[in-house]
């Protein structure tokens, strides 16, 4: 293969990889909500497509890079239709073949048919003359984190992190369709100090793929604080599968959308102390909280951090009544709902499912 052909794949490779992280700016048009969306009072660029479609699936990185561009345009909305699930949708609006790419001026039901390049390149340039828009390509965030034969040891050795490794190359078909499934799962692990999500190019750096016996691409390893010889993975490929990985093997509570989940940040260990002190008077109480400080003391690593939110929380419930825990909830929920950025929501995320323990309606 010449230089230039592993050029072109691995900018293909990047692109999945980048673009993954932008799918929810689509927006999913259907039967119900067709003429609420489009032909209203913004333009609208739909994409018809098939899941099973190989032209569709090749587009749909830039199209969802496209959408990431057109966010915060309100005159512009960037949406799709899937045609196997809205046939009669696709059918009254000509669609013949996969993808075909419509634009809707505002207040219009009636199409034009976009016929140029695939490209967000493109279909940004359309969009803007269409539209009378000025919007730019968006910068593609990444949250892999990209190895070499310099920082390879550094990072993957440190007895501190959990590293998952894909070892892959270039021209690896089954590597470019991993690629933006493994960048979900760098996004949804971003806030986990002690999770790294890596990959290393090991066609270009083929002492690191002989040194861990890779044979073929992609091969996973992952490298937990406790085995740094390293373990091969062996699950599943699809998003969930590796986010259950992670959470079983590194301890954390996360969705697929990065997010904690309802039980992340409680220690069984001190929730059954939390079921004493709830039950007990008041001068039993105090007896519950000593022992609760002391279990809390004794925890490491993050659970130590929820150790404290434990003890604080005890200490609020005696000094502030038994509806403290509830009123505190409904507070914190109340912040959740706002927009607010993802570190504050797992702060309070972490407070309100410790809170949770102690409340009587929880």
């Amino acid at each position: 293969m010449s230089r230039l052909s592993i050029c072109i794949a691995f900018g293909t490779l990047a692109l999945l990889m980048f673009a993954s992280a932008f799918a929810d700016d689509v927006v999913v048009l259907t039967e119900d909500n067709f003429e609420k969306e489009v032909g209203q009072d913004r333009g609208a660029l739909v994409e018809f497509y098939a899941p099973w479609c190989g032209h569709c699936k090749k587009l749909a990185p830039e199209y969802e890079k496209l959408a990431a561009s057109f966010k915060k345009a309100k005159s512009v909305l960037i949406a799709k239709v899937d045609c196997d699930e809205h046939k009669s949708l696709c059918s009254k609006y000509g669609v013949s073949g996969y993808p075909t790419i419509q634009w809707f001026p505002k207040g219009s039901l009636e199409p034009k048919k976009y016929e140029s390049a695939r490209t967000a390149e493109a279909l940004t340039e359309f969009v803007n003359n269409e539209a009378g828009t000025n919007v730019k390509i968006a910068a593609i965030p990444l949250n892999v984190v990209v190895l070499s034969s310099d920082n390879f040891d550094e990072i993957v050795l440190d007895e501190t992190k959990d590293v998952l490794v894909e070892f892959y190359a270039p021209w690896c078909g089954h590597c470019k369709n991993l690629a933006p499934i493994y960048e979900k799962l760098a996004t949804a692990f971003k806030l986990e100090d002690d999770v790294v999500i890596a990959n290393v190019d090991a066609d270009k750096y083929k002492d690191l793929g002989e040194k861990y016996g890779v044979s073929g691409f992609p091969t996973l390893k992952f490298f937990p604080k406790n085995n740094k010889a390293g373990e091969d993975y062996d699950g599943g490929r699809e998003l969930d599968e590796f986010v259950s990985f992670i959470n079983e093997k590194s301890g954390t509570s996360r969705d697929a959308k990065g997010q904690l989940t309802d039980k992340a940040g409680t220690v069984e260990a001190l929730d059954s102390l939390v079921k004493e002190f709830v039950s007990a008077t008041s001068e039993e109480k105090k007896a519950v909280f000593s022992r609760l400080e002391e279990e809390a003391a004794k925890l490491k690593g993050s659970s130590a951090r929820y150790g404290k939110i434990y003890v604080k929380a005890a200490k609020s419930c005696m000094e502030r009544g038994a509806e403290y825990a509830k009123n505190e909830i409904q507070r914190l929920e109340r912040m959740l709902a706002k927009s607010i950025g993802p570190a504050k929501a797992d702060e309070f995320t972490l407070k309100k499912n410790i809170l949770s323990t102690f409340s009587s309606d929880q």
